[in-house]
């Protein structure tokens, strides 16, 4: 039988666990940027900034829908989407698929990620990460 959906349902207590880790990865890309000097290889924060968003993302669609993501990140923002609606303000699904656009680039890729780019992917993490927790 082959999965239709990126969806995976999960129980009820799963968001714990996940915003948890959501803020592990949070602090874990704060403290590499503030740590940081201009020549640095930032790929290792830009990605910890990357697996915290899917974390907060995952932290509500658990605790709304029961269900989180899995494998295609791409199809994340359409099913934080279909589980908020409307609730879902543009700027913070705008914010998300940003980020996630790093994902690649900065755990597979070959390329130095800049301070620059860690501090700002960071500031648009802070965003969507308040506006989540609000959520909850």
């Amino acid at each position: 039988m082959t999965r239709n959906s990126t969806k995976k349902k999960v129980g009820d207590d799963y968001w714990h666990g996940r915003y948890a880790m959501a803020r592990a990865f949070r602090t874990s890309a704060e403290t590499a940027i503030t740590l940081a000097s201009e020549s640095d290889n930032m790929n290792p924060a830009i990605s910890q900034i990357v697996l915290a968003a899917i974390a907060y993302a995952d932290t509500l669609t658990a605790r709304r829908d029961g269900v989180i993501n899995q494998q295609d990140h791409a199809a994340a923002p359409r099913l934080l989407r279909d589980v908020m609606g409307s609730a879902l303000p543009q700027g913070q699904e705008a914010r998300y698929r940003r980020i996630l656009g790093y994902k690649d680039s900065s755990q597979y890729g070959a390329r130095h990620g800049t301070l620059d780019k860690a501090k700002e992917l960071f500031e648009d993490l802070s965003e969507f990460a308040f506006w989540i927790e609000a959520q909850l």
